[in-house]
This record gives structure tokens, C-alpha cells and sequence, in this order.
């Protein structure tokens, strides 16, 4: 009993949390921050065009 009792409760916290992310588009605003810092590192190396 105290297994489904944990799993019901971990289910709960899991979708309100998806729920969350979902109700904010914090997923959307994650990865607008992660494009920015990917950019930011390659932006600043120089180009090896030399075939």
C-alpha cells in the first residue's frame, strides 16, 4: 500500500509540474535562453574557411 500511495503521489507532483511548464511556456523560454548562449559561443569563434 505504500508503494502505490508513493507512486500516486510522485504521478501528481509529475503532471502538475508538466502542467506547470506547459501553463507558463517555460519550455519555450528555456530554450530561447539556450539558442542565446549556443549563439553567444559560436558567434565568437573565427571562421576556419581555409579548404
Amino acid at each position: 500500500m505504500k508503494v502505490i500511495k508513493k507512486l500516486v503521489t510522485f504521478l501528481f507532483i509529475a503532471i502538475g509540474a508538466l502542467f506547470i511548464v506547459y501553463f507558463w511556456n517555460m519550455d519555450q523560454k528555456l530554450m530561447e535562453w539556450a539558442y542565446r548562449r549556443v549563439n553567444e559561443i559560436f558567434d565568437r569563434k573565427k571562421a576556419d574557411i581555409n579548404f
